[in-house]
């Protein structure tokens, strides 16, 4: 699925992973999870602290969740109902870096407001954002809620392609990415 050239690149990111990642994939029968599913059982070649599992329980399919194995973070929910690719690569590279233990490349004082954010006693803030994988601005938006939801247990994020899933957009009347809700 990934180029040779973009594989040894990806590989030497994932050398700077200090914490083993799950990949939790919950799939359907479209070509875009025989897609999604290639492409994590690529990754997890990589390097021994990225595993795959396909049992995920999500609703929305195809999708997966990026996730910090056995230590401080591993209750943070990231995740991808796309296959992120073009321009979103990037996002899913610095995700398995961020939730791998990597630290981001964030001011000290910015890493500790997204700590801080409380929405209050046991409620957690579930951001949407949708986008396509042509979306030049896409990525900022994602990356930025990625890292939030790495830093923070009571933030949540799924990057959605707007293409996987045409009746949410036409449901929710999508009209341009990248667009962003909060439960």
């Amino acid at each position: 699925m990934l180029d040779t050239t973009l594989k040894a690149q990806l590989k030497a990111y994932l050398e700077r992973i200090t914490l083993p990642v799950e990949l939790i994939a919950s799939l359907d029968d479209r070509p875009a999870s025989a897609q999604m599913r290639a492409l994590l059982e690529e990754i997890a070649t990589l390097n021994a602290k990225v595993s795959v599992r396909l049992d995920g329980d999500h609703p929305r399919r195809p999708s997966f969740a990026v996730k910090r194995v056995g230590a401080e973070g591993s209750d943070r929910e990231l995740r991808f109902a796309a296959v992120p690719l073009g321009h979103e690569f990037t996002s899913l590279v610095l995700a398995l870096l961020q939730a791998g233990g990597h630290p981001p490349k964030v001011e000290a004082e910015v890493i500790a407001q997204i700590r801080a954010i409380d929405p209050g006693e046991g409620r957690v803030l579930r951001f949407e954002t949708w986008m396509s994988l042509s979306c030049h601005n896409c990525p900022d938006v994602v990356q930025a809620l990625n890292l939030m939801a790495v830093l923070n247990p009571r933030i949540q994020h799924v990057a959605i392609d707007g293409a996987l899933f045409r009746d949410e957009v036409d449901a929710r009347q999508i009209l341009a990415v990248p667009m962003v809700f909060l439960n």
